[in-house]
């Protein structure tokens, strides 16, 4: 992009300034630390850039325009010109009434989307009632048991009007049939319906170990979801392939780039397997990363992986389809980084990360609240975190412009060096036998160990400063309202369980639970049998045991 002549010119000037005008600052003051890196990947952060640190850049290879490959630049023409980013608060707690009462507050309140939190016992495919439910129900999010749970958590919520991301991963299939029922009962197209199943399993075993079955057939799992959703809901994502979860265990920017998008690579293969063709299914995966600390690195990480995507799905893949090579994801910031010291500090580094996500140019976006380091989010922090995408949108100017600091020499420099350290974590991958076998070797998961190791050392060590945590402390901190949930919260969800169990037509449940085992112990799509069974009101707990039994349990440490 420069001129050769122009750049020698550039590099002269810049010695002559360095001798002229810097050193004898740096002799007088000298500066705040010996060496300056980034947040996370630790790379060298250099006093100054110029345009010689990005003297191979070729604008229409690696930039280009919005809408256009290689998508640098934003995978839409207009990005936030022409519409903001969806607005997508993570809520869930309780019962379906106390989670349907916050979606309607978070909608009145002018948030755009919906994104459902479950809590631990649904996202492990038990029921309420279940003995490894016992003290967890309701408390990491919404306790969903059966159909008719899901039809209180949409009531009065038109499935035509809103999209809903849903951060569910082995249970996937049943939450997302689930849904696809409530939209049959509203009336609603089922082509009409839109919105995201994280149903990352991979990113499980690496990170957050809310897994129920083997990876062979979780990956059956996924690919059927594939071929059902491109026919039948061709608007929902099919999977939502998370870098965040990597992130918050320590990973590294770069970490993060390579270990999500290798994720991706496997589950494309999975499908090419299955007989899938790639630009069918390939316009429906979507993405999840975080928005961390570094502003200027996060930025770089969101434009890189745009850029990485669209060079692995036309080059490994053969992709065709425009749609196919361009990376959509959702972001939410950094829960690792709230603290519960001075909380009031979490609004200002949400914000902080927030901004980043905007500039990098994500889809959707979700704020944390203040208080979740300690606990569910109350009303009135939620609002703060809404307000703050809302101030973002409406007030900052971030969103006027698309990617705004495109052509800034250290972002452009950054975006390089993330691409080609991920592409070589990618390579190691590759030669490792992909992801599977990363992940079974407990590859991926040391490297990422080490540095959330060293990085702690260096807190530790008061290397690396949390404000409020190992520096700039107070001896006192505010009492916080907390958003609790009881003993009688599970006691009523199970009794509306019960009450399901006593209505429902049980032949039917167990002719649907039957077709299902025949199905899974065979080789049709599992995703029409789990759809009839959730609107026979079989339970979460019942579907996922027809499968466990069929396919059994992951146990950590085997083969994967």
């Amino acid at each position: 992009m420069f001129d050769a002549d122009d750049l020698e010119a550039i590099r002269r000037e810049k010695d002559d300034w360095e001798d002229e005008t810097l050193e004898p600052t740096l002799e007088r003051f000298g500066e705040r630390k010996e060496e300056f890196t980034t947040d996370t990947d630790g790379q060298t952060v250099e006093r100054l850039y110029t345009p010689n640190d990005v003297a191979d850049a070729d604008y229409d290879d690696d930039l280009g325009f919005p809408g256009e490959d290689p998508y640098t630049r934003g995978v839409y023409p207009t990005m936030y010109r022409g519409r903001l980013w969806t607005m997508r608060q993570y809520a869930g707690f309780g019962t379906a009434e106390e989670t349907n009462e916050r979606y309607h507050y978070l909608l009145d309140n002018g948030q755009s989307g919906l994104s459902v939190a479950f809590d631990l016992p649904t996202q492990m495919g038990y029921t309420s009632d279940d003995e490894m439910s016992a003290g967890e129900v309701g408390k990491s999010g919404v306790a969903i048991d059966s159909l008719a749970d899901m039809e209180t958590l949409f009531d009065g919520i038109p499935l035509d009007e809103v999209s809903t991301s849903m951060t569910i991963n082995a249970p996937a299939s049943v939450l997302l049939a689930m849904y696809i029922a409530v939209g049959d009962e509203q009336g609603v197209p089922r082509e009409q319906l839109r919105g995201t199943i994280q149903n990352d399993l991979l990113k499980e075993y690496i990170a957050r170990n809310t897994y129920i079955y083997p990876p062979e057939p979780s990956m059956r799992i996924i690919t059927d979801i594939f071929e059902f959703c491109a026919e039948e809901t061709p608007k929902f994502n099919t999977i939502s392939i998370s870098g965040y979860h990597v992130r918050e265990a320590g990973a590294t920017a770069a970490q993060e780039l390579a270990f999500t998008l290798g994720n991706g690579i496997e589950y494309v293969e999975a499908a090419l397997d299955a007989g899938l063709d790639v630009d069918e299914f390939a316009p429906q995966l979507s993405f999840f990363f975080n928005a961390h600390n570094d502003i200027l690195e996060e930025v770089a990480k969101f434009r890189a992986a745009r850029r990485m995507w669209a060079t692995i799905m036309e080059e490994r893949f053969g992709a065709e389809n425009p749609k196919s090579k361009q990376l959509k994801f959702h972001t939410q910031t950094a829960g690792s980084t709230l603290t519960a010291q001075q909380i009031e500090n979490n609004v200002v580094r949400v914000a902080y990360q927030a901004l980043a996500a905007v500039l990098g140019g994500t889809q959707s976006l979700h704020t944390n609240g203040k208080d979740e380091a300690l606990a569910l989010p109350t009303e009135k922090s939620v609002r703060t975190a809404l307000r703050t995408q809302q101030i973002l949108a409406h007030e900052s100017g971030a969103a006027d412009t698309i990617d705004p600091l495109a052509g800034s020499y250290y972002v452009e420099a950054l975006t390089d060096d993330l691409e080609a350290e991920a592409f070589d974590l990618i390579d190691t991958v590759d030669e490792k036998g992909g992801m599977l076998q990363a992940i079974e070797s407990q590859w991926v998961q040391r490297q990422i160990q080490d540095v959330a190791f060293d990085r702690q050392q260096e807190v530790e060590a008061g290397e690396r400063i949390i404000v409020g945590v190992n520096e700039f402390e107070v001896d006192e901190e505010p009492e916080m309202d907390i958003q609790e949930v009881t003993e009688e919260d599970e006691r009523r969800q199970i009794d509306r369980l019960n009450e399901v169990r006593e209505e429902r037509d049980e032949e039917a449940v167990e002719a649907k639970l039957a077709a299902l085992r025949d199905a899974a112990e065979g080789s049709d799509n599992l995703l029409p049998y789990i759809v009839d069974a959730v609107k026979a009101y079989a339970t979460v707990g019942e579907i996922c045991d027809v499968l466990r039994d069929v396919f059994g349990e992951y146990q950590p440490g085997t083969a994967v």
